[in-house]
């Protein structure tokens, strides 16, 4: 089943478990060939994705008592703009109307600053988040975003915030989904050497660029098994040469990214 990745819930005594914003099951379809290695610089993107984490506040907190905050990641599509999946920005209650005080991580710079949603973009309108902060961050470099289609076993790479760690994922674009809630989403082969979880909770709304750093996509969700083996629960990828990661096509954003 796919398991999402949004913002980590989390409780008094660490992180809950994973949000899931789908709920369909994946049918795999094998793929021929290897990734290759991204043409990108994974250290000329760290400027440009930031951990964001919002802790909820006393009314939000009664909706969900063991859940004290939520955390994603995001990149910087302007110098006030700033994007994410779409739901982590609705797991942090975030809205067009209300300034909400978020934490913003980047390197070793953090700071809190005001966001709103400015607007949600994607295939289905829906399913990317592009939110305003009140105030630039400060060293942030923006990412420019691609139009064009990706094709298949493109190289791909993504930085990302999962459980609040700087990690990098490689990998290449496997095919778009053409099927249910997977339509339209850009399905992707990502690891880091052996480990296929690498863009995990947490992860979601981190950018997936291609060869040349423009940004193709936005991660949502993580393809994994939940097995039981002697009462124990645990989870694994998907077989090696098929997706394991669902993200949302990034053309939406291409009109929207221009210098403010």
């Amino acid at each position: 089943m796919p398991g999402g990745i949004a913002g980590d819930r989390m409780s008094p005594d660490g992180l809950r478990g994973q949000w899931m914003p789908l709920a369909a099951a994946l049918l795999l379809l094998g793929s021929s060939g290897a990734a290759e290695a991204a043409c990108v610089d994974p250290s000329a993107l760290s400027r440009s994705t930031a951990s964001i984490t919002r802790h909820l506040d006393a009314s939000e907190r009664a909706r969900e008592p063991d859940v004290i905050g939520i955390q994603g990641t995001a990149w910087f599509l302007g110098p006030r703009l700033i994007v994410t999946a779409a739901h982590v920005a609705r797991a942090m209650y975030l809205n067009e109307r209300d300034w909400r005080d978020v934490e913003m991580r980047s390197g070793d710079t953090a700071v809190s600053i005001p966001l709103r949603v400015a607007r949600f973009v994607g295939p289905r309108d829906d399913n990317i988040a592009v939110l305003e902060m009140a105030a630039p961050f400060h060293g942030a470099q923006t990412l420019p975003v691609r139009g064009d289609l990706l094709v298949a076993d493109e190289p791909m790479i993504s930085v990302a915030y999962p459980a609040e760690r700087l990690r990098v994922a490689s990998g290449r674009f496997v095919r778009y989904g053409t099927d249910g809630k997977l339509a339209d989403a850009a399905l992707l082969e990502m690891y880091d050497g052996s480990d296929r979880l690498v863009l995990d909770q947490g992860a979601s709304g981190a950018p997936v660029v291609d060869c040349g750093g423009q940004v193709v996509a936005v991660v949502s969700s993580l393809i994994v098994q939940n097995l039981t083996m002697l009462s124990r629960s645990m989870r694994v990828s998907t077989a090696w040469q098929t997706p394991n990661v669902v993200s949302v096509p990034a053309n939406g954003l291409k009109d929207i990214a221009k210098p403010e």
